[in-house]
């Protein structure tokens, strides 16, 4: 993995991790049609989560983590736009940031 700043991407994954926790206890209080929702918000929390952790070590998987992330990122921010409720519109744009900031990053090694 290339030595550089990660900084941004880093705040940016931990700023959607922590607004899908958010997203996620809230949704489990409101029961039944939010279980998908609840579901993704966890998946990309711990994605979030994981890949500030590859970053930081500098794994050499890092990059390549990061178009999963992308993908989990992608997936919560589509889920959660179908609801109007306010936690979950805040968590689909933090996600869909974040999936785009993810892309950024992995670009390089996808079209080599």
């Amino acid at each position: 993995m290339e030595n550089h700043n990660h900084q941004q991407l880093i705040e940016k994954l931990l700023n959607c991790a922590n607004t899908c926790e958010i997203c996620f206890s809230h949704c489990l209080s409101e029961g039944g049609m939010m279980a998908n929702c609840a579901k993704l918000d966890r998946d990309c929390a711990d994605s979030c989560r994981h890949a500030i952790a590859l970053l930081q070590s500098q794994s050499v998987i890092g990059h390549q983590y990061l178009v999963l992330c992308e993908e989990i990122c992608r997936k919560c921010a589509e889920e959660c736009a179908k609801h109007q409720h306010e936690h979950c519109q805040r968590c689909a744009q933090a996600c869909q940031e974040c999936a785009e900031a993810c892309h950024s990053h992995h670009e390089q090694i996808t079209q080599r």
